[in-house]
């Protein structure tokens, strides 16, 4: 990983956002700021208990989540947690995969950040029976 790579944020838009119970466990207390996301051209599904994303370019795919800006000194602690969490494997075959992705901020602007998405097995599972959530909010499922 290079040094600009330990500067992205995270983009979360299930158990991960400020609230959730994954927050409290895996980011709370190593976040230096949170704000709310878009990441467009992608879709949110229903997993069980969890969501996935999967990228889509459909017109008006989007996920609503949060950018999530840790702290320095903890990020490479988060970085590792938040790998293990999501079962994200360096060859990209773990239940999730982490790719570099720009997300829009609440604000207008355009932000590069580490996205979780759903890994390849359970991507072709979705793209046979999607289990979308049309709104993009992990909270309206």
């Amino acid at each position: 990983m290079s040094a600009s790579d330990e500067d992205l944020p995270f983009f979360v838009y299930g158990t991960l956002r400020s609230g959730g119970r994954n927050h409290a466990v895996h980011l709370a207390g190593r976040c230096a700021d949170i704000r709310p996301a878009v990441l467009e051209g992608a879709a949110l599904h229903a997993g069980p208990g969890f969501p996935y994303a999967l990228l889509d370019a459909r017109p008006g795919r989007r996920i609503l989540g949060e950018l999530i800006t840790v702290r320095p000194g903890a990020y490479a602690g988060a970085l590792a947690d938040l790998d293990v969490l999501e079962e994200c494997r360096a060859d990209g075959t773990g239940l999730y995969v982490r790719r570099r992705l720009a997300v829009r901020t609440a604000a207008g602007g355009s932000r590069e950040a580490w996205v979780y998405l759903a890994g390849p097995a359970v991507a072709a599972r979705l793209r046979e029976r999607p289990a979308l959530i049309a709104s993009g909010d992990w909270a309206d499922r």
